[in-house]
């Protein structure tokens, strides 16, 4: 039985083998390597000498570093509010539909099938201020004054997760349609028999059925919406006067505009740090909840 053990062990091993030789060539040795060039000066490519956390020390220094951590974070903030709660309300509609399931399914889901830089186009069009914006043509055949949209600070970071939330919802809002489709039906007779509608069914039956997958897919939006990049660089270049510039923004420019590698290096491993202290909270606190 030992040696059979080993064997059937060895066997899944060399099964994994090519998966693990390709995530730690692709995953782990650039985050290394990604570590190594923060500790260092650089001219262009060249690594010249170590400096430790000089870079890190610079890159806090900088005085947009707390403005675009600001508004990372109101990028999350947002997120939450807006797209971490439209999936779950288009989820549970579609499951309580009775007619044209499928027609639904399809339509929440066509956005995700637009490509990433196709759908910040579409959005860029739509905001665009003054007369010749989409919005502002609509908007104006019900006599309303074109309004400015991404020019305003305090509407840029909303309306770009907007955006985001129109690409990203409805392959979020299948995920909870298959979790509630797998809820016993014993459940909502129950429910019925004891006289309960609609809405209480949802409240005390769906929303508590789904809680475990609504934790895991709230800590997974975060993170991503944390390295949010191209949506803000396309349709506002980190404008009005930085008001949408996020952290992966200010590490592009390092590397891309600034050719400061190590700089870029050092914010790519800050955020990283971040993302981790972030997850492991999270998880702390909900696994003390369950208990």
């Amino acid at each position: 039985m030992k040696i059979k053990f080993k064997k059937r062990d060895l066997f899944g091993w060399l099964i994994m083998l090519p998966s693990l030789i390709l995530f730690a060539f692709f995953v782990w040795e650039p985050l290394l390597e990604n570590i190594r060039i923060s500790l260092y000066s650089a001219k262009g490519y060249d690594l010249l000498e170590f400096v430790g956390l000089d870079n890190y020390i610079m890159v806090i220094k900088n005085p947009s570093f707390f403005q675009t951590l600001k508004n990372t974070v109101m990028y999350t903030i947002y997120s939450l509010l807006i797209g971490f709660i439209v999936p779950i309300i288009l989820g549970i509609l579609i499951s309580e539909t009775v007619h044209l399931k499928g027609f639904f399914r399809t339509g929440v889901y066509l956005p995700n099938i637009v490509p990433g830089l196709a759908m910040v186009w579409i959005w860029s069009y739509l905001f665009t201020p003054g007369e010749t914006g989409v919005l502002n043509i609509l908007l104006g055949k019900i006599g309303i004054e074109p309004q400015v949209w991404l020019t305003n600070p305090k509407w840029t970071i909303p309306l770009i997760v907007v955006a985001l939330t129109w690409k990203g919802a409805g392959s979020t809002a299948l995920v909870y349609m298959a979790n509630i489709s797998s809820i016993s039906p014993e459940l909502y007779e129950a429910a019925t028999i004891d006289g309960a509608g609609i809405f209480q069914r949802i409240t005390h039956v769906t929303l508590p059925s789904i809680g475990g997958i609504t934790k895991t897919l709230l800590i997974l939006q975060v993170i991503s919406v944390f390295q949010v990049l191209y949506e803000p660089l396309v349709m506002t270049n980190g404008g009005p006067n930085g008001a949408s510039t996020s952290l992966m923004m200010q590490m592009y420019q390092y590397a891309f505009r600034d050719y400061n590698f190590p700089a870029a290096s050092a914010l790519s491993v800050m955020i990283c740090i971040i993302l981790i202290v972030l997850s492991g909270l999270y998880m702390k606190l909900t696994k003390e909840k369950e208990y």
